[in-house]
């Protein structure tokens, strides 16, 4: 959440952990506008009271999360078994604060201590073929004996397998509520890593996967760990997306080669000619993310720029007049700043109130558009 996020504060109130988990589930309010809010009104509680006002540039009265719909999430997760983990809090891992749109609070059933250790991403084909899922069981069981805590998505093929081998050294995100078990196929896989290691869920519980999910979910698999592996994936698939996350977040990202002869290789193939870094044994993972200090060596994708302020610049800014400069065609949010002249607080203060009237969509890379 970077410069624009909230700072770490004592433990929360109970009328402010509710506020916060009000304010996020409100009507367009995602990861950096959240941020944005606490940032400026410094508690969700005087936040929540702010938004009517700043939604007025919407085509109809703006209404917060109703009260009694976070009553039964909140009670949906207790009955999971599950706890909130918000973004503050000084078991939040460090290095998934540190990316772009940091999920500010996530359910989690297991040892959070696993989100600690040193994390690595193992991701791949849902139809993977059967000497690469052994070949992902086998890498993560030399990662979790070398001491990493093995991160992946619970699909099909690649993922269940690194799950498998890391056991109980691994970490599920997983695109749906934190009591919903996805794929069907896996709810054993998933009670048991929720039981020995941690399962994490960024959506309300009972929320069913959606497409849409999946990319935030990839973020959090990238943003937990200091390097992606990508094991055996085609050239358009979710393991390219995580990849290039990882990589904008300047992480190391690493593939295993293939033959050009099978499809399934061409993503890790592509992603090695693109700058990742040529992987053959889990030694070459543990060297090169042993100490990792922010650096990679990895080439694949420059990180995205950031836009650090203050949160005096922030509580303190006046929105910018950056409309006339938006269209439906996404737009980098530091262009915005370089034509408009603007500072970055008051052109972050007035995206924000375009975001909440409903009238700004957020894309991958920092880039931002006028709602379609």
């Amino acid at each position: 959440m970077n410069e624009a996020s909230h700072p770490r504060v004592a433990p929360l109130s109970q009328d402010e952990a509710f506020a916060r988990i009000r304010l996020l589930r409100s009507p367009n309010i995602g990861p950096v506008s959240y941020a944005m809010l606490l940032a400026r009104y410094g508690t969700a509680v005087e936040a929540l009271e702010a938004l009517p006002e700043l939604g007025k540039g919407g085509k109809r009265q703006y209404r917060a999360a109703p009260f009694d719909k976070i009553e039964r999430e909140v009670e949906g997760v207790r009955k999971a078994g599950a706890k909130y983990l918000f973004h503050d809090q000084s078991d939040y891992p460090r290095l998934l604060g540190e990316i772009d749109g940091a999920p500010p609070i996530v359910t989690y059933r297991g040892e959070l201590s696993l989100a600690l250790k040193p994390c690595v991403a193992m991701v791949g084909a849902r139809n993977a073929s059967a000497a690469a899922v052994k070949l992902a069981r086998d890498f993560a069981a030399g990662l979790a004996e070398a001491g990493f805590t093995v991160v992946s998505g619970l699909a099909r093929g690649i993922d269940g397998a690194a799950h498998e081998g890391a056991m109980p050294s691994t970490i599920g995100v997983i695109a749906s509520g934190i009591d919903i078990a996805y794929p069907p196929q896996h709810t054993e896989l998933q009670e048991r890593i929720a039981s020995e290691g941690l399962l994490i869920a960024e959506q309300p519980p009972g929320t069913e996967p959606r497409g849409s999910h999946f990319p935030s979910r990839n973020r959090i698999i990238a943003g937990l760990a200091s390097g992606t592996l990508v094991v055996e994936a085609a050239v358009k698939s979710g393991s390219l997306i995580t990849a290039r996350l990882a990589g904008e977040a300047g992480r190391e990202v690493m593939a295993i080669p293939g033959s050009p002869l099978e499809a399934r290789s061409h993503g890790c193939n592509h992603l090695i000619r693109e700058g990742a870094v040529l992987v053959q044994s889990p030694e070459d993972v543990v060297e090169l993310l042993t100490g990792f200090d922010g650096q990679p060596r990895s080439t694949f994708r420059e990180p995205v720029a950031q836009f650090d302020f203050s949160h005096e610049e922030m509580a303190e800014a006046e929105p910018a007049d950056i409309a006339s400069l938006l269209t439906t065609a996404p737009v980098a949010i530091d262009e915005l700043i370089r034509q408009s002249g603007e500072s970055a607080a008051a052109v972050q203060l007035a995206l924000l109130e375009l975001e909440i009237a409903g009238r700004l969509e957020r894309h991958a890379a920092g880039r931002v558009s006028l709602s379609s």
